[in-house]
């Protein structure tokens, strides 16, 4: 019997509470109506949250029909819309009106940095308490995440060098990520192990469940772009009533919203002792938001602003991206091996809450240079690790390559049919 078997009425459950989560929301944006500043803002948060996690079962569910690696890929990519649409208003309103510009540069920076210093060391920790194992290994096709990743990262560094998040950095860091989709787009398949809503949607037959998926994400999709703009615009008014920084507010609130059913998944998966998997879900959704984010910024921005200026950046934000730039720097290094201990998650959590919780300039400053430090003594003392990196990628890139074409959704859809017949 396959593990896709059976529909389980009780696996539906959060996906019909999960769409009713999304009404309130959608109804407040399409009838116009408001109930005051924070239960508009909470109302929208609601729908963007639950229409996350709709997103995150959809996408996964759709690993049984793609190959797997495309499927991490979409996964982190569909699971991130939200963060993408908060984020893309920001950058809209900003095309108009400069003042909305930190808010976008704050929405990215911060979604980025919590990813790292926030879901990457609590995968560690979890897999650690689960299966009393220090240290988390990687597969070797996971090289290719950190090199994109790596690669992602030395280009950006130059964004805070010439001030601007223009579409010249759309075009470079959008080629890093169609080529790092083009090749692990070739990876050979395998049977998804789906749990919970994913599994209940993945154990249905071809046509209901592709039917499904799509209503599903339109849906969706649907929920994220009604409620991005009024929560994006409602956390900035929220903050003001509040009298909380609105920055801080854009930064990490709005972030952890959006990403939380993808820390959730991760989690579940190093719960379950999956913790390469789960590691390989926050990769790419790394590699996806310090590549199409960014870029997608630059376009937002052109286009509500009718011109090709790219969005200028203050001294803040500046510091905002090479803090940014240097834990990704900082992260990639760490990842060298292939691996990835409780000692460094702790460490990348530390220098992540000590930023976090003292956000002033002195300490982002003084964070940034401990990362590159950290880095060079990584690079000097385990050269080996790095070749060893570059040497595992461009094998796995000529395995591929060299593969003969295949049809990734017949070799996992099939076999999984046979099973249920």
């Amino acid at each position: 019997m396959s593990r896709l078997s059976g529909f389980r009425l009780a696996g539906a459950a959060p996906i019909i509470l999960a769409l009713a989560a999304c009404i309130p929301g959608v109804a407040l944006r399409v009838s116009g109506t408001h109930l005051g500043v924070l239960p508009d803002t909470l109302l929208f948060g609601l729908a963007i949250v639950a229409a996350a996690f709709l997103l995150s079962w959809t996408a996964e569910a759709a690993e049984v029909d793609i190959a797997q690696g495309l499927a991490v890929a979409i996964v982190a990519l569909i699971a991130v819309l939200p963060e993408y649409a908060v984020d893309m208003a920001f950058a809209w309103k900003a095309g108009t009106d400069p003042a909305y510009a930190p808010y976008a540069v704050a929405n990215m920076t911060g979604a980025n940095r919590l990813l790292v210093g926030g879901a990457w060391p609590l995968i560690s920790v979890i897999f650690w308490w689960r299966a009393r194992q220090s240290v988390v290994r990687l597969e070797r096709s996971q090289s290719i995440e950190i090199v994109a990743l790596l690669a992602a990262t030395l280009y950006s560094f130059t964004i805070p060098l010439k001030g601007t998040i223009s579409l010249l950095d759309t075009v470079v860091l959008g080629s890093i990520f169609v080529g790092y989709v083009w090749v692990i787009g070739r990876a050979h398949a395998e049977e998804p192990e789906l749990v919970g809503p994913a599994r209940t949607l993945g154990a249905m037959q071809p046509m209901p469940r592709r039917t499904s998926l799509a209503v599903l994400f339109v849906v969706a999709a649907c929920a994220v772009f009604a409620a991005a703009e009024p929560f994006a615009e409602g956390l900035i008014h929220s903050g003001t009533a509040m009298g909380v920084d609105e920055f801080l507010l854009v930064q990490w609130l709005a972030p952890f919203a959006s990403e939380a059913p993808e820390f959730l998944i991760a989690g579940i998966l190093a719960y379950r002792m999956r913790a390469g998997a789960a590691m390989r879900i926050l990769l790419s959704s790394k590699v996806n938001q310090w590549t199409l984010l960014i870029g997608g910024l630059a376009i937002a921005f052109a286009v509500s602003s009718s011109g090709l200026a790219g969005l200028e950046l203050d001294a803040r934000q500046r510091e905002e991206l090479w803090l940014t730039a240097a834990q990704s720097l900082f992260a990639v290094a760490v990842m060298s091996s292939m691996s990835f201990s409780v000692r460094e998650a702790l460490l990348l959590f530390t220098l992540f809450a000590v930023q976090f919780l003292v956000p002033t300039s002195e300490v982002r400053l003084g964070v940034t240079a401990t990362y590159v430090v950290g880095t060079v003594v990584i690079v000097l003392t385990r050269s080996r690790d790095l070749v060893a990196l570059f040497g595992s990628a461009r094998g796995v890139v000529r395995e591929m390559s060299s593969s003969p074409d295949a049809h990734p959704a017949e070799a996992v859809a099939v076999p999984a049919l046979k099973e249920r017949e």
